[in-house]
């Protein structure tokens, strides 16, 4: 296991962030205690220190869980948690962005975790009703009275995200260091926007669902069981036709298709941290196989061309040839251009 510096921050984080959504059962399809146990065992004993979790994940059972499970060793881990999504039916007020819903939610995932402090506080997804303004005073006095060290911003718009942290930076206040987002060879829209602005902003990219929740680890194809259900996106024909690519290319290298899947996350970028979870150890060290594959220039260009997205406006506008031409004066192949997406 190698270490990654988290965004514009010093802190230290695994090349693959451990996902703890499957520790508890309480909603139909996670582990039990001994089982999450072993999962966290092989990733802390394969040198992992970055851990995902949030105060909705099983009802509070995956937080409650991980602390016990890092309690020998606190200072070690880098210990990542979400607040915004509800914990009581009913009450306005304990659920979003807000900061009174913010001060309460840290309050009992500390709790939970039986820990001093957090060391990744994820705002888990936007309000649309709480300011930018009030989001980042709150969390940064959170950080002000050594409950949370980073902060860092989860399925939000990129307009949202790079207001917050210019409000930040101008008040001086703590900027989100890192940007957590669905991004797999499934799911490519966050390249229109989102992941130019973290490389812009110096984000941390840490993406969930890296294998579409399976699906591109060729489960489906073979017939087996799982979560995703058959109407899903994730099944769709044209996402078997890419899964199918994913399968032939791991066969002529050799490997799992979820290893080449991961890979070709890894290396969109030295700022991607992929999120990994499992319900058992055998499937967490397979993914764990992703650290000895490199995906070489045409294998990455043949997953890009099966998996390619339209851009949009104004992406693809800005790129066509007449546009660059009128704005380079017909100098465009001589102009050094800045790396994109």
């Amino acid at each position: 296991m190698k270490y990654k510096l988290l965004g514009h921050s010093g802190l230290r984080v695994s090349e693959l962030c451990l996902g703890t959504m499957t520790f508890g059962k309480e909603w139909g399809w996670g582990s039990d205690y001994d089982e999450s146990k072993a999962v966290f065992d092989t990733y802390a004993n394969a040198g992992g220190n970055f851990l995902d979790t949030a105060n909705r994940y099983t009802e509070g059972t995956s937080e409650r869980w991980l602390g016990e499970f890092i309690a020998a060793g606190r200072d070690h881990f880098v210990l990542a948690t979400k607040y915004a999504l509800k914990d009581r039916n009913g009450d306005p007020n304990f659920a979003g962005n807000h900061r009174k819903n913010l001060m309460r939610s840290v309050r009992d995932s500390l709790q939970r975790l039986n820990t001093e402090y957090i060391d990744l506080l994820w705002l888990h997804a936007w309000d649309f009703t709480t300011s930018e303004e009030e989001v980042m005073r709150g969390l940064d006095d959170l950080i002000s009275r050594g409950l949370v060290h980073y902060i860092g911003i989860s399925d939000t718009p990129a307009w949202i995200v790079s207001r917050a942290n210019t409000i930040a930076e101008m008040r001086g206040w703590n900027r989100f260091a890192a940007l957590q987002i669905e991004y797999s060879l499934l799911q490519r829209s966050p390249e229109r926007d989102l992941l130019p602005m973290a490389e812009a902003l110096n984000l941390a990219v840490t993406p969930w669902a890296p294998l579409a929740g399976g699906a591109l680890s060729g489960k489906y194809l073979r017939q087996e069981p799982g979560r995703v259900k058959e109407e899903s996106i994730r099944r769709s024909e044209w996402a078997n036709g890419i899964v199918a690519e994913v399968v032939s290319l791991a066969n002529k290298l050799d490997c799992s298709p979820a290893q080449v899947a991961l890979s070709w996350v890894r290396q969109q970028g030295q700022q991607v941290i992929p999120i990994v979870g499992a319900r058992r150890p055998e499937q967490l060290l397979d993914s764990l196989g992703c650290l000895n594959v490199t995906l070489g220039a045409d294998d990455m260009a043949l997953l890009d061309k099966a998996s390619a997205i339209e851009l949009g406006f104004p992406h693809e506008f800005l790129k066509s040839d007449g546009v660059k031409d009128v704005l380079f004066g017909g100098t465009s192949t001589q102009v050094q251009q800045r790396k994109s997406i």
